[in-house]
């Protein structure tokens, strides 16, 4: 059996609000609207109230707030029905860890290295911190340890028979050998006879604790002893005072005398006596030793390389692939595995077995979310299918910004923020600044790796730690990529030694004062040549670590952090793009799709996601602002002028600066409702706001939180949404780019919907799309209207045309980009084997339209997009139709006669085998022509 190929996905999140139920529901109106496969967010139990699911906490159970099992199978039941296909969302680098709610890591909190699941996560048993030795820390305290502990917020308590220490509503774990002294105190005060069994039996308990083998033994057998004896263990003390009212007051009396004032000393032997150390949660920057997701502390990363652990965490996910239930998977953030290529291969290998087939023929449909920059490819040998999409996002997003305009917005820019500072820049001091903060202990425990590496050779052994740390810093600064892929066996991608010398080079010219010495050294590292000859110590490992250190680093200082600093034209500010790049060429443009036939063609093709930074329609009118600079400036001048009555003097500065007074002005003309409901809408922007300059970390951030910064931009917003002179310049800018910004959005999913790959529709996008980052991109969708719209054109059959034109009118309420999603879906299904297997021929209509043929055989489709129609029709008619097109001609792969699936309309070639755009494009402003 091999792999099932979708035809094209719909993203729906799951959460409590959206259930395995409420898809189920919805199913009948994604086959009619042409999807083939569901694509939900991560479906295994997750924390409690979780909206996304990609914090879950076990692999093994489906999660119980979305409906359990039973519920899962219905939905994967009704899809098979239809013959519809199911692609879930995997986590393979972390687990979410808070609230206690996460046995395994529980299981570690309380037993430490002598946990069955100690190797399950990715911790330094050994860190820097000699006190941490065979301890995790956990920065979870709102204060320092002693004044926590002195103000009496930490306690113990007795819950369901266990005993656990409390720190407000969280419980932690206590390791049973720890309770010794009090188990032997609650004997004393038990009151009853030396001889009476229940005290017998409760001083027999802690002499059990107080023989458990302990947390840090390296030995097999006695870690088998401490799992089994502590279990009867807490059995046994769990019955004892469930059994006996004496006992159990005892014990109340005894956590009492810890908790109190006069016990403070034996509260905190007892706490450091545990396999965790609870601390300050400022201090996780530099001393956590676990690695997370990003710097999110309640994200554990696990090690996946670890065959025991990989088995550990699929044994559902296989299950259920092989039961038919999920018939692809997309996982998440691979760049942090330690070796991703080894993991998609035995996935693969899995189905493998399940199917009786050979795994070099991707047996499994796989998608990877991978951010590639600009120029980098995926690697070839990946037995996966393709990306998530990001890549042609960030492709397809900058052929609606005109290149020709980038010297004069970059000048606008300028001239009204004061912003002088490129991108490459913001990138390097971003990259720094969170390695400064939230990651400054991954950089301390590969400086202090890369430090015993150094000394391993006479050539290399007198460079010290602090040279050394600052090598890394600054390698991982000038990174060009997100991570490079080297492995364990030592093998490489082709590129990631070329990544590696970049790195080097830019370091080395930005640190003049570090001998260059210790770059080469380095990148030789890196690259394993300084292993060459053999050593005792892993060079190879070093390699690996570093990766997984690249990628985090990269994503926090570009994604969540230059991307809200540099607001040239923020449409470009988009995961997987590049803000430097004004624009793609249509040239560009083409080279890349056409690529994908032969690399991926089976890839994901993406517009939004619940991880963009905008919406597709937010971005698409955005992007018009390079069409008009001259305007843009003219109403900023305006703008500046009614802003001043709203900002602050903060020590001095002006609040907010006019970087973010600039970001506000281009988030509420793309955000600005189109169809006029402002139900919420401030307070989306002012949500929207305070995200965006805590993300920036220049006036505030999330972990030092500036309250009058952000009240003073809180109030401009609002004071400007409501100042009727700006409103009016808005809703006036607003009216005239509406038109041109829905023409970009309307070509923008045509081309998704077209082009080589697998076309997905993040939930709702089949109208517009005008949300902003998240939360706001996953508010609920109305599919009771869209079963409404849908139901309208499906009535109109093959001659749509009328209805076309009448939802060009009422564009506004986003009706017509769902006919020409239905539609293009349509075609898909109707031509499904042109669509998934057909060639990439770019067709040349002039600069104002995106135009190319999908051919297999004599099956032909031409997509015709215009993009630039503001700049086209000099905003003298809404819509680029008939006439304003001229002579223009659109050349054919073929003659003969075509169908327009957008309007039913029939359009015969000419003998030049063309067609003129002005009768392509008379009654509706694009077309997807399909050979009669």
């Amino acid at each position: 059996m091999t792999a099932r190929i979708p035809r094209a996905t719909y993203r729906l999140q799951l959460h409590a609000g959206f259930t395995f139920e409420d898809a189920q529901e919805v199913l009948g109106y994604l086959d009619r609207l042409g999807v083939s496969d569901v694509y939900t967010s991560p479906p295994f139990q997750a924390v409690t109230g979780s909206t996304h699911g990609y914090n879950l906490v076990s692999y093994e159970t489906l999660s119980t707030e979305l409906g359990g099992e039973d519920a899962f199978r219905a939905l994967a039941g009704a899809l098979a029905k239809r013959g519809m296909g199911m692609i879930v969302d995997f986590v393979p680098n972390h687990m979410g860890i808070a609230n206690g709610e996460n046995a395994m890591w529980e299981d570690v909190l309380e037993n430490g290295q002598s946990s069955r699941f100690a190797d399950f996560f990715d911790i330094e048993w050994q860190p820097l911190k000699r006190s941490l030795s065979g301890k995790v820390l956990l920065p979870t305290l709102g204060d320092q340890y002693g004044v926590v502990l002195e103000r009496g917020e930490l306690r113990l308590v007795r819950q369901g028979g266990r005993i656990f220490l409390a720190y407000y509503d969280r419980r932690f774990p206590v390791s049973p050998r720890s309770l010794a002294p009090l188990l032997d105190r609650a004997e004393e005060l038990t009151g009853l006879s030396e001889d009476d069994w229940d005290r017998l039996e409760l001083a027999s308990i802690a002499t059990q604790a107080r023989n458990l083998p302990h947390a840090a033994t390296a030995d097999p057998a006695a870690r088998v002893v401490r799992a089994r004896e502590k279990e009867v263990l807490k059995r046994r003390l769990r019955d004892l005072s469930f059994r006996s009212e004496a006992i159990g007051s005892a014990l109340d009396a005894a956590l009492a005398e810890w908790n109190s004032p006069e016990g403070i000393e034996k509260l905190d032997a007892l706490i450091r006596d545990q396999n965790y150390r609870l601390a300050f949660w400022r201090i996780a920057t530099e001393e956590i030793n676990y690695r997370r997701f990003f710097d999110i502390n309640d994200l554990a990363a696990i090690r996946m390389e670890d065959s025991a652990v990989f088995e550990s965490a699929h044994r559902l996910l296989m299950r259920l692939i092989d039961e038919g239930l999920v018939t692809g998977v997309r996982l998440d953030h691979t760049d942090g595995l330690y070796d991703p290529l080894g993991y998609f291969r035995a996935l693969q290998e899995c189905r493998a077995k399940q199917t009786g087939e050979d795994a070099k023929g991707l047996p499994l449909y796989l998608l990877a979310e991978k951010i590639l920059e600009s120029g980098e490819h995926l690697p070839d040998r990946w037995p996966i299918h393709g990306t998530t999409g990001y890549d042609f996002l960030a492709q397809l997003n900058g052929l609606w910004v005109r290149t020709e305009a980038a010297e004069e917005m970059s000048a606008i820019y300028r001239r009204y923020t004061g912003e002088n500072t490129g991108f490459s820049e913001l990138v390097y001091q971003g990259k720094r600044l969170i390695m400064r903060s939230s990651l400054s202990s991954e950089v301390a425990v590969l400086a202090e790796r890369l430090e015993r590496l150094a000394e391993s050779d006479r050539r290399s052994r007198d460079f010290t730690l602090t040279s050394l740390r600052t090598a890394i810093t600054e390698l991982i600064a000038s990174f060009p990529v997100y991570r490079t892929y080297v492995r364990p066996d030592g093998t490489r991608e082709r590129a990631d030694n070329a990544h590696i010398d970049r790195a080097v080079r830019l370091a080395k010219r930005r640190n003049r004062d570090l001998s260059p010495a210790v770059f080469d050294f380095l990148g030789d590292v890196l690259k394993l040549r300084a292993a060459e000859g053999g050593r005792d110590i892993s060079f190879t490992d070093f390699a690996l670590k570093f990766q997984q250190a690249t990628g985090p680093v990269t994503a926090k200082g570009v994604e969540d952090t230059s991307f809200y600093l540099y607001n040239r034209l923020v449409s470009l500010n988009e995961v997987g793009g590049d803000p430097a790049i004004f624009g793609t060429t249509l040239e560009a443009f083409h080279k890349e799709i056409a690529g994908r036939v032969s690399r991926w063609p089976q890839a994901m093709l993406a517009t939004s996601t619940h991880d963009t930074k905008r919406g597709e329609d937010t971005r698409a009118r955005i992007s018009l602002l390079s069409e008009i600079p001259d305007s843009w400036m003219a109403y900023l001048s305006t703008w500046g002028r009614v802003a001043r009555q709203y900002t602050v003097d903060l020590d001095g500065e002006r609040a907010p600066d006019l970087n973010d007074e600039y970001l506000f002005y281009q988030t509420v003309l793309g955000s600005w409702p189109l169809d006029a409901n402002f139900e919420g809408y401030t307070e989306r922007i002012v949500d929207y706001l305070h995200k965006a300059i805590r993300e920036a970390k220049r006036h505030t951030s999330w972990t030092n939180q500036n309250t009058e910064y952000e009240d003073a931009i809180a109030n401009f917003a609002r004071g400007m949404l409501e100042d009727q002179e700006f409103k009016a310049g808005i809703e006036e800018l607003h009216t005239r780019l509406s038109p041109y910004g829905a023409q970009n959005g309307l070509s923008s999913a045509l081309v998704k919907l077209t082009a080589p790959g697998v076309p997905d529709t993040y939930q709702g996008c089949e109208v517009w799309n005008q949300s902003l980052v998240d939360p706001d991109n996953r508010r609920p969708v109305d599919y009771a209207r869209l079963n409404t719209i849908l139901k309208r054109v499906e009535k109109a059959g093959a001659e749509p045309l009328a209805l076309a034109a009448e939802f060009l009118q009422t564009y506004q309420d986003g009706a017509v980009k769902l006919l020409v999603t239905h539609l293009a879906l349509q075609a898909r299904r109707d031509h499904e084997a042109l669509f998934r297997d057909g060639d990439y021929q770019a067709l040349d209509a002039g600069e104002h339209i995106v135009a190319y043929a999908r051919t297999l055989g004599r099956a032909v489709s031409v997509t015709v997009a215009p993009r630039f129609t503001l700049t086209l029709t000099g905003e003298q008619q809404a819509w680029a139709l008939g006439e304003v097109w001229g002579d223009a001609e659109l050349p054919l792969p073929v003659g003969g006669k075509y169908r327009n699936v957008l309007t039913g309309e029939i359009h015969n070639a000419s003998r030049k085998r063309t067609l003129k755009l002005r009768e392509v494009l008379r009654e509706f402003p694009l077309a997807l022509l399909v050979k009669a």
